[in-house]
């Protein structure tokens, strides 16, 4: 395992890409880019997506690049990942949607999807945009309420090169508010009797990282924060999903290519991840927002039809616990979403996603 920064010289294998998904999320959003403009690896461009904000967040992504105003670190103990500011202003270039403009040579773009297409909605407008482009082999989709350390992308890479079967890769995730504690060794297992997962490592001692190999053994899928995707794996396998609008989308990804593609794990790419700081997730049930609720439910099941239809009876009771729990604590908002989701997870199912695949 690299317990030190990657000679650019090894890192350096093509360009990527790193696609940042902006949702009434600027001030996160901007935090993370300063630090994305530190990394070593030489070789990168920033597409952020802003999902139709309502909070002006493309003024403020704007005026940011511009250097009219500055990121806060609302850590100051990661502080120096983001400070003192890199140098502005930073030369941007915005285009719509349909990414018709392939000549563009700014290392910033801004694209406003004009609708809220959810994670893997938004994130597909950048992929067919660099796949358009043709000039790239890996992909980085970065959540947005992320800050990372200045070699985060070179370890991702010097891991797909050791890895040329794998299609994605993940980062050691620590909590942002308490990076003493793992959120998730790059990836998580997966119980299809109950659809749920389980991020691997999740609360261990940030100060201990496990070999490389005994994680990816366990992967049922990468985390969605920091997902190093190869081009060829979505030349193969095609773009996200994007009847999932939120949640399941990354296992559906790794599910669907199972057979043509392994999944691996960068344990020295670290990334500090907020967790669910635009969609109301939450590790706690008892704090999760009914948006949240609505699509877990809902994709709980879609999965599961998609792929494991004989655990439907278990998954359905799965739910109905859930949603028990929720009338118990009279959470009647939640308990809502969550039948709602599930009768429109029948409805989801019936159609096939237009976008999940290249043609």
């Amino acid at each position: 395992m690299l317990t030190s920064a990657i000679d650019a010289s090894q890192a350096t294998v093509g360009h990527v890409y790193i696609v940042v998904l902006n949702w009434n999320g600027w001030r996160d959003t901007i935090e993370c880019l300063e630090s994305v403009l530190r990394l070593d690896y030489p070789k990168y461009r920033v597409v952020v997506c802003d999902n139709a904000s309502s909070d002006g967040s493309m003024d403020q992504i704007r005026r940011w690049a511009r250097g009219e105003i500055k990121a806060e670190a609302r850590n100051p103990a990661l502080a120096a990942l983001t400070s003192p500011p890199v140098p502005k202003p930073i030369q941007f270039a915005e285009l719509p949607p349909a990414g018709t403009r392939t000549d563009c040579a700014a290392r910033l773009l801004l694209i406003q999807t004009r609708a809220n297409l959810g994670f893997a909605g938004g994130n597909n407008v950048a992929l067919r945009y660099a796949l358009k482009r043709g000039d790239w082999d890996f992909a980085w989709l970065l959540n947005n309420d992320t800050v990372v350390r200045h070699d985060a992308l070179s370890h991702l890479v010097h891991r797909m090169r050791e890895r040329p079967e794998a299609g994605i890769c993940g980062s050691t995730l620590l909590y942002y508010d308490d990076h003493s504690k793992v959120q998730a060794w790059g990836g998580s297992v997966y119980n299809k009797w109950f659809a749920r997962g389980g991020h691997i490592g999740k609360l261990a001692d940030a100060g201990h990282l496990p070999e490389a190999e005994e994680v990816e053994r366990k992967m049922a899928y990468v985390v969605g924060a920091s997902m190093l995707v190869r081009r060829s794996f979505l030349e193969q396998v095609g773009l996200m999903d994007e009847r999932y609008f939120s949640t399941f989308e990354e296992i559906d990804w790794a599910t669907r290519a199972k057979g043509k593609f392994g999944l691996a794990y960068a344990p020295d790419s670290i990334v500090y991840h907020r967790e669910g700081a635009a969609t109301g997730a939450h590790r706690a049930a008892s704090r999760r927002s009914a948006l949240t609720e609505f699509y877990t439910s809902r994709n709980r099941v879609l999965f599961t039809r998609t792929y494991h239809p004989l655990a439907l009876p278990s998954v359905l009771a799965a739910v109905g616990l859930s949603a028990a729990h929720r009338l118990v604590n009279l959470r009647w908002q939640n308990l809502k979403a969550l039948i709602l989701g599930v009768i429109q997870s029948f409805k989801a199912w019936e159609r096939t996603s237009p976008d999940n695949h290249l043609h």
